[in-house]
């Protein structure tokens, strides 16, 4: 029955689980490692949905038998700037040259993400400009010496209060900054789980 289904998020992340959440579909956790670099032949947009795949199938291949009809759901978020995606920052000055080429101007966030269920997927992606004002290089060390946005694309997370005071515009969807298109993910998950919409 369609109320029994199973919903798996592909991920550990906390800031995911808080997102997916707000859809009101309950849900468990899994995640695998998989090597998320980039494939320079395909694009950014074709990246982070494929990733986000891989991670899926990923989850899907290590459950159980009797949970092989779940819905499996894999997301993946990366920083763009000048057409190049930025990753997730190694170390304290790889964070810090991140932030200093972000700080003044504008990049894309890109959030990919696949939905498995009964041998078919749904992919997509969603994408959303935000602008950095000015910061200063204490302003930036002060963040990362806090923050520790070691684990975050681009180095930074847009929740994270020291941010506060320097994002200056955001155009597209706050939470696929934050790392899931909520109403995205919520509009291809509802005709799985018509009872929880």
């Amino acid at each position: 029955m369609t109320s029994h289904r199973k919903l798996i998020l592909a991920s550990q992340s906390p800031r995911r689980r808080e997102l997916l959440a707000m859809t009101g579909i309950p849900f468990e956790t899994a995640s695998v490692e998989i090597d998320e670099t980039f494939d320079p032949v395909l694009t950014a947009e074709e990246n982070v949905m494929e990733i986000s795949k891989q991670k899926a199938e990923a989850v899907l291949r290590s459950i159980s038998a009797d949970e092989a009809c779940a819905v499996v759901l894999g997301s993946d978020t990366t920083v763009v700037l000048d057409g190049k995606p930025l990753g997730k920052p190694g170390d304290f000055d790889h964070a810090f040259d991140m932030l200093s080429t972000l700080q003044g101007r504008s990049h894309e966030v890109l959030t990919g993400f696949c939905i498995l269920h009964n041998g078919k997927a749904i992919t997509d992606y969603a994408r959303t400009i935000v602008e950095i004002g000015p910061m200063t290089p204490r302003e930036i060390t002060r963040y990362i010496e806090v923050m520790k946005p070691f684990d975050k694309a681009g180095s930074y997370g847009i929740q994270d209060p020291l941010l506060a005071c320097f994002v200056t515009g955001i155009d597209g969807c706050y939470y696929n900054v934050v790392g899931l298109p909520v109403s995205k993910v919520y509009a291809a998950l509802k005709p799985l789980f018509p009872a929880e919409g």
